[in-house]
C-alpha cells in the first residue's frame, strides 16, 4: 500500500545546527502517527516543513506517492491537501463560527453552507454557527478549529500540540471526540506532542524524537515495552536505575544477577525498571503472582518516605547498598520511615543498557 504521507531524510539547519536531522517516517491512510519528544527536539519544525510553511535543506516529502517538496521545488501549502491545527486554534475573531469553518472552501453558496453545517453538526456546534469565537469556551474553539481544518477534506491533518491549552478536565474528552471525527473522515494524522499519555491514547504509531532525530518508531505497546535506551524508558514514566558492571555476561544487583549479553567484560551497565514493577514481598518467597515468572532474589529496603498520590501510593526505599528505589502501590499504603520491607522486581520488566557515557 502506498503511504498517504512519506517523509524521506528530512534535514533543516539553523546557523549550521541540524534542528531536524535525517528524519524519515510514513503514515498509512487513516492512521494516526504521533511525533513525540521533549520541547526543542525538532517536532514542530518537521511539521512546518510538511505543511509547506518552512523549507527543508535536504530530503523529500511525498503525498500518495507524489513528490510535493524537495530542496529545489515545493508545492504551495494551499495546494498540498494538508490541514494544520495549531496550539492556539488561530480562529479569526471577526468572523462567525460558520464563516471560520467555511474560510478555506473554494465553493460558495449552498454547497459551502452544506459542508459547514455538516461539520459543525459532527462536532456538536451547529447551534453556534452564527456566534463568534470569543463567545465559545476553549474546548468549543478547539472543535471549531478542527471543523475548519477538515472543511476542504485534507488527506493529511497536522496537529501541533492542539490540546495543551485545554483544561485537564476537558482534555481527554476532547481528544477522544477529535480522534473519532478524524477517523470518521478517513484523514491521516500526524500529531506533535511532548506528552507520552496523549501519544499512547491517540496514536497507531509513535515516532520518538530526540535532538532532531527519530530514535524509535513503533506501536505504542512496543515503544513502551521495548525501549531502545534509558532515555526512552524515562520519557514515558518515572524509573528506577541500578548501577552495576558486567562479569561473565552477568551484572550483580541486590536482586541477584541479570544477563548482560553482548556487553564487554567490566562494562558499566544500568538496570532500569519502572516503579510499578518493584513489588513488596511480604512472604519473602521471591515469586510474583505467576509461578512461571520468577521475580528474582528478594532484597531488603528501608522506607525513606511514602506519599499518597490519589489512586496509588508512592513509597521510596533505600537498599542495603544505598540505592534509592521507588515503588507504586495501589490504594493507600503509607509505612513509616525506617520500616524494613523485602522487595522483588519483575525480571521480565527490567532493561539492561550500557551506562550512559560509557
Amino acid at each position: 500500500m502506498t503511504p498517504r504521507l512519506e517523509v524521506r531524510n528530512l534535514v533543516r539547519r539553523y546557523d549550521q545546527t541540524a534542528v531536524v536531522d535525517d528524519v524519515s517516517l510514513t503514515i498509512a491512510p487513516g492512521h494516526v502517527t504521533c511525533l513525540l519528544g521533549p520541547s526543542g527536539c525538532g517536532k514542530s519544525t518537521t511539521l512546518r516543513m510538511i505543511a509547506g510553511v518552512d523549507t527543508q535543506d535536504s530530503g523529500e516529502i511525498y503525498l500518495d506517492g507524489d513528490l510535493i517538496s524537495d530542496a529545489t521545488a515545493s508545492v504551495p501549502p494551499e495546494r498540498r491537501s494538508i490541514g494544520l491545527i495549531f496550539q492556539d486554534f488561530a480562529l479569526f475573531p471577526h468572523l462567525s463560527v460558520g464563516e471560520n469553518v467555511g474560510f478555506g472552501l473554494r465553493k460558495r453558496g449552498a454547497e459551502q453552507r452544506k459542508r459547514i453545517e455538516e461539520l459543525l453538526d459532527k462536532v456538536g456546534l451547529l447551534r453556534f454557527v452564527d456566534e463568534y469565537p470569543h463567545q465559545l469556551s476553549g474546548g468549543e474553539q478547539q472543535r471549531v478549529a478542527l471543523a475548519r481544518a477538515l472543511a476542504p477534506r485534507p488527506k493529511v491533518m497536522l496537529m501541533d500540540e492542539p490540546f495543551s491549552g485545554l483544561d485537564n478536565r476537558l482534555r481527554d474528552g476532547i481528544r477522544d471526540e477529535t480522534l473519532a471525527i478524524l477517523k470518521d473522515e478517513g484523514t491521516s494524522v500526524l500529531l506533535v506532542t511532548h506528552e507520552p499519555e496523549e501519544a499512547m491514547r491517540m496514536a497507531d504509531e509513535i515516532a520518538l524524537m530526540r535532538r532532531g532525530k527519530i530514535v524509535q518508531r513503533g506501536a505504542p505497546y512496543n515503544v513502551y515495552n521495548a525501549p531502545v535506551d534509558l532515555a526512552a524508558v524515562a520519557f514515558f514514566s518515572d524509573i528506577n536505575v541500578m548501577k552495576s558492571k558486567v562479569h561473565g555476561s552477568l551484572a550483580d544487583t541486590p536482586f541477584g544477577q541479570f544477563l548482560a549479553p553482548g556487553l564487554p567484560e567490566g562494562a558499566a551497565v544500568d538496570i532500569v525498571f519502572r516503579p510499578q514493577h518493584l513489588h513488596i514481598d511480604f512472604d519473602r518467597n521471591g515469586r510474583g503472582p505467576n509461578p512461571t515468572q520468577v521475580a528474582g532474589t528478594p532484597a531488603r529496603g528501608i522506607v525513606e518516605r511514602a506519599r499518597f498520590m490519589g489512586s496509588e501510593s508512592l513509597v521510596e526505599f533505600r537498599t542495603d547498598l544505598g540505592a534509592i528505589l521507588k515503588a507504586t502501590v495501589p490504594n493507600v499504603f503509607l509505612p513509616k520511615p525506617g520500616t524494613p520491607l523485602w522487595l522483588t522486581v519483575r525480571r521480565d520488566r527490567c532493561f539492561v543498557f550500557p551506562a550512559e557515557g560509557d
